[in-house]
């Protein structure tokens, strides 16, 4: 069992930065390949960027390219999203998901976890 444990969530103004951290803990935590989703009031959860367990290879969704970037630590417990940029539309709840590997557009495959979101809201 993989715990996942996401902080950071702040409101800022448009334009601003911010980073968000997820910890994993766990048997095995540093194992499976680690992304963020979120989901906005009344929207389906989406993939936000989902990086694989041997970090070479990584998925942005478009509406975040060039903005966000997700990493790593060294350990592979933690992971981060740094946000730039910040858009009104980027506001939403930010989850944190560990699975055993990612499909080409970011869905998640096989045994996965997920933690309880970290709420980032973006004002004008």
């Amino acid at each position: 069992q993989v715990q996942l444990d996401e902080s950071g969530g702040v409101t800022v103004q448009t334009g601003e930065s911010l980073n968000i951290t997820c910890v994993a803990s766990g048997r095995g935590a540093s194992a499976y390949a680690m992304g963020w989703f979120r989901q906005a009031p009344g929207r389906e959860r989406e993939v936000v960027a989902v990086m694989s367990w041997t970090e070479t290879d990584i998925y942005y969704a478009d509406f975040v390219k060039g903005r966000f970037t997700v990493s790593r630590s060294r350990a592979g417990t933690t992971l981060y999203l740094q946000m730039n940029s910040l858009k009104p539309e980027d506001t939403a709840v930010y989850y944190c998901n560990a699975a055993f590997r990612y499909g080409p557009t970011g869905v998640p495959e096989g045994q996965q976890f997920w933690g309880k979101g970290t709420l980032v809201t973006v004002s004008l």
